[in-house]
């Protein structure tokens, strides 16, 4: 069961299916290496044409030989008067100074040609690294855009998209898919240009060298090209399974070590074991799948070339008996046939790059033709100096592919400058309308204005930068801590940042670290306590200096006195700015402008702790039991301080 829906999940990654063409639309990222490309088939040429040239050149020598064998055995044992009715006899067209030459000339055409050999040789070993060396160049560098776009684009998607996608998944496209596509642009695409020149230009010699010997091995090409079509017809969807098994592994083995503290915690290694190895065993079977595949393929490409061979052998041997064929000309003719059937031989290898290239890049143009739920408008503006005027104008919202709403007609506005409380249980909506506010959905109904503005009018980053945020869950990044306090400003100096530090309350326990600010924080913040880490997200937030905040239950992790500094000091930066904040404490509660009181989606109550305590007894519920408890606790919290004075 799990196995499965993890499969479903891989399918629907993406959210919209590449469009056709997917490893074509891949190989046309070779024009943004054009230059590199260039060189590495001018290359591929070049060291192709220097291969062609061998055979030729041994027919030479082997002709040498012979001639000079034969030539040397007449000279010597036939009397010159006698030579002509000799050569007339043994129907050889030549002269007794055509044999004199051969003679004479044999060595030296032999050394001739050995020579010509090691030149073109070296010739092709040049080019053939240079060649090896342009396209790995190449298929890194279209690897290297792939990523950056898949990021870009991971970056960009909307919450929706996350949602509905495990992180394993994405993380799979953009390692071992793209490294699919670039394996086949670095040695599968190279080697069928290498296979197409060597066939087409082969054949133009052989029909010229001899026609005849020729049409016996056309047969065997449209075989070859057929079971090319079949088997990379049938291979593609098995190495597409193939990608679906290694991202379900990837996904189990990424999910088992962030969360390896639960997993202990719970004694839970037997069972996630036992998950690891139902994906392994998916992906081990799926592979021995395709190996079986190919372990069939490889015997009928090589029958084929053996069926193409004997034919060779037998009508060359009648010719050579016949005598319409000589011995350098047959042996050209077989080094040629070497090349004809060289291809076929590397046909399952290119089959077996293209069909898992094929794959991988439909799996990752699923991810770059994704629909983006919440993207900028063709027109849309830049969102000026916010004052902070947030209104909701009957706001409903539905997750995609859900009826249900999360939000339900609600309606408020919260004036510039005030606090905005919001109560209810779980799942009555207050994470959602936060959501809203910095456009991470977009509103199914009605529309969020902030100073007048509908947020789908302007740009992402133009309202998002105006934002701080400290969410519920609090995600630090590896680094040092002025690193992830200075993430929304990079260029901020040490001075902001120790200030927001300790606005934050974060400055005192940072100072006790041997290296300050330059402390590394550990993968996902680690090394800090729970508390620790939101006064940094707290901090992050604040060094932006927003006009409007966003506190999502942002002291829910920090002991009581730590909670009482953070409390007092966001009392104090929260003057002036609009903020809303989901809160557990009493303290918030007392101190807001307006509290709005949600329940199934919609506003219930509103207004301040003492008219929603005469006038809602859901609030009355919530505050006494879930608030009042707190009013002790901070009394205790304020009454610390002043013994401590």
């Amino acid at each position: 069961m799990q196995s499965t829906a993890s499969q479903s999940r891989g399918r629907r990654a993406g959210g919209a299916q590449a469009s056709g063409g997917g490893l074509g639309r891949a190989i046309r990222y070779l024009g943004k290496q054009r230059r590199p490309t260039l060189i590495a088939y001018g290359a591929l040429f070049i060291a192709t044409i220097a291969q062609l040239a061998v055979p030729q050149l041994v027919q030479n020598m082997i002709d040498a030989a012979t001639n000079g064998v034969t030539a040397n055995a007449l000279l010597t044992n036939v009397p010159t008067a006698f030579l002509p009715n000799v050569l007339d006899a043994l129907k050889l067209e030549k002269t007794v100074e055509q044999l004199q030459a051969d003679q004479a000339n044999a060595e030296t055409l032999l050394i001739s040609a050995a020579l010509f050999i090691v030149a073109f040789a070296v010739m092709r070993g040049l080019f053939s690294f240079v060649q090896a060396y342009m396209s790995e160049k190449v298929s890194q560098g279209v690897a290297f855009d792939f990523r950056n776009e898949i990021f870009s684009k991971i970056q960009r998607l909307s919450f929706t998209y996350h949602d509905q996608n495990q992180t394993g998944q994405l993380m799979i496209r953009a390692t071992d898919d793209v490294e699919k596509v670039r394996m086949f642009i670095a040695q599968g695409l190279i080697l069928a240009a290498q296979s197409f020149i060597l066939l087409i230009l082969t054949l133009v010699i052989l029909f010229a060298t001899n026609w005849r010997l020729t049409l016996v091995v056309l047969p065997v090409l449209p075989l070859a090209f057929v079971l090319f079509v079949i088997f990379g017809a049938v291979s593609q969807p098995l190495f597409v399974k193939v990608q679906q098994r290694i991202s379900d592994l990837n996904t189990t083995l990424q999910e088992s070590l962030a969360g390896i503290k639960v997993v202990k915690a719970f004694v839970r290694e037997p069972y996630e074991q036992k998950r690891f190895d139902e994906a392994a065993d998916n992906l081990l079977a799926q592979s021995l799948k395709v190996s079986r595949t190919f372990a069939f393929l490889f015997p009928v490409i090589f029958l084929i070339a053996q069926l193409g061979q004997a034919g060779i052998l037998y009508f060359g041997g009648v010719q050579i008996l016949g005598g319409s064929l000589a011995l350098g000309e047959y042996q050209k003719f077989s080094l040629y046939l070497g090349y004809i059937f060289f291809p076929m031989a590397q046909l399952g290898f290119i089959i077996s790059l293209m069909a898992q290239a094929a794959a991988s890049s439909t799996r990752i143009f699923e991810i770059l033709d994704a629909k983006n739920d919440v993207s900028d408008k063709p027109d849309a503006a830049t969102l000026p100096a916010i004052q902070g005027h947030v209104e909701f104008k009957d706001v409903t919202f539905r997750y995609i592919g859900s009826d249900t709403p999360v939000l339900q007609n609600v309606t408020f506005t919260a004036e510039s400058g005030q606090t905005i409380a919001l109560l209810g249980a779980t799942g009555s909506g207050k994470t959602t309308i936060i959501n809203l506010i910095p456009r991470f959905y977009d509103v199914s109904e009605g529309a969020v204005l902030i100073d007048g503005h509908d947020l789908r009018d302007v740009t992402l980053d133009s309202l998002r930068s105006q934002i701080g945020i400290v969410l519920q869950e609090t995600n630090l990044f590896s680094g040092t801590i002025r690193d992830n306090i200075a993430f929304g400003r990079s260029d901020a100096t040490m001075e902001e940042v120790i200030n927001a530090a300790k606005a934050a309350a974060a400055h005192d326990f940072i100072e006790t670290f041997p290296e300050g600010y330059d402390t590394p924080v550990g993968e996902r913040g680690t090394t800090l306590s729970g508390g620790q880490k939101q006064r940094i997200a707290i901090a992050r937030a604040l060094l932006l200096n927003p006009r409007l905040l966003i506190l999502d239950d942002s002291t829910s992790s920090v002991d009581l006195m730590t909670e009482y500094r953070i409390q007092k000091a966001l009392d104090n930066l929260m003057r002036g700015r609009t903020s809303f904040v989901i809160a557990q404490r009493i303290s918030t509660v007392l101190n807001a402008d307006q509290i709005l009181v949600l329940e199934k989606g919609q506003i219930v109550a509103r207004g301040k702790h003492e008219e929603l305590m005469e006038s809602s007894a859901i609030y009355a519920e919530i505050y006494h039991s879930q608030l009042v408890g707190d009013v002790e606790i901070d009394e205790a919290a304020e009454a610390q301080p002043m013994q401590e004075a």
